[in-house]
């Protein structure tokens, strides 16, 4: 499964905003209060990352006017870039912590469309909590990471952007996918050699999700499709997996 294929996966868990509306609202609220508490933060950000980069760059104050607003503005935008992407991974990870039970409807409702061996009972609330949290310091790292590469000259913001964007994304599909899988009794370890196998899959679907979390509003409506498709895609993995 390559790249194109993980995007198509997302698809059809937006598909199921058509066919299954009431299951996908079962998404909204975890969702809906997790995004107004990482909003406020992104907005205490904006109002004071200006502060912020004229503390960490005292140096720069006898600089000549050009060139000292040329960096603080890279600054400015690079942090900007890492609070996305802070915000977004932290945004997942909180969401699947605290929404859990709604989560594991949607993705047994799945499971049961399809058919075949169905897991009786999904991780447990506890667990899922835990992987959230653990999600949410891998964002962090993540961001800092961002802020790290940024610092680049010339190319930096650009290439922080991206990086942020590939590597927040491929953890993010490493834990959608996990659900199903750690329902069906994989331990990490297996996890991982089943969808190594499908590297290119797992990219092009957590890019894809990634990226429609930075719209406005949308980490709200497409967080239960993501689940969803997940779903597929783990069942697409375990299906094709040589027995």
């Amino acid at each position: 499964m390559g790249f194109g294929r993980g995007a198509g996966f997302l698809l059809r868990g937006l598909r199921l905003w058509r066919d299954r509306p009431r299951l996908m609202l079962l998404g909204i609220l975890p969702a809906l209060l997790v995004a107004v508490a990482v909003a406020a933060l992104l907005v205490a950000l904006l109002l004071y990352a200006d502060d912020l980069i004229g503390w960490a760059t005292p140096f720069a104050d006898d600089w000549n006017d050009a060139v000292r607003g040329l960096l603080r503005g890279a600054l400015y935008l690079l942090v900007l870039v890492g609070g996305a992407m802070l915000a977004v991974v932290t945004f997942t990870g909180l969401t699947l912590a605290v929404g859990d039970p709604f989560y594991e409807k949607i993705w047994k409702e799945v499971e049961l469309s399809l058919g075949g061996d169905v897991p009786d009972h999904g991780v447990g609330w506890l667990r899922g909590a835990l992987d959230g949290i653990v999600l949410v310091l891998f964002g962090m790292l993540t961001a800092l990471g961002v802020f790290a590469v940024g610092l680049l000259p010339v190319v930096g913001s650009v290439v922080g952007a991206v990086l942020g964007l590939v590597v927040a994304g491929r953890l993010l599909a490493g834990e959608l996918v996990s659900r199903p899988l750690e329902a069906r009794g994989m331990d990490r370890a297996a996890r991982a050699a089943l969808m190594r196998r499908h590297r290119g899959a797992m990219l092009g679907f957590g890019v894809c999700v990634q990226a429609c979390f930075l719209v406005p509003l949308g980490g709200i409506l497409v967080m239960p499709a993501a689940v969803a498709g997940a779903t597929y895609l783990a069942r697409e993995a375990l299906e094709s997996a040589p027995r």
